[in-house]
């Protein structure tokens, strides 16, 4: 009984190390099929950085524009509350439906 377990054992051991080895093949095969990176690929990838960097500091100006305008609007709507009533009667527009 004890060695055909050990018998057991030892072909599993094996069949592991069996699928190890091809599993690595497997791999370096993949990782050599990569594309090297050609040179001019290199300036395209220079090129399409510089135009995201363009993108990205143009939104930062669109938000910061956006952002002065509200600091803008809640400055204006904290200077209104503090208006008396009188003066916030005469600013309200009542119109005909």
């Amino acid at each position: 009984m004890g060695d055909k377990i050990l018998v057991e054992i030892l072909f599993f051991a094996g069949f592991m190390a069996t699928l190890g080895c091809i599993t690595a093949v497997i791999l370096t095969v993949i990782r050599n099929r990569r594309p090297a990176i050609k040179p001019g690929s290199l300036d395209e990838m220079a090129l399409r950085l510089a135009r995201i960097e363009q993108a990205v500091d143009a939104t930062a100006v669109e938000v910061e524009r956006i952002s002065e305008g509200q600091r803008f609007t809640t400055k204006l709507l904290v200077e209104k509350g503090h208006q008396s009533p009188a003066e916030s009667a005469r600013a309200k527009v009542i119109t005909p439906h």
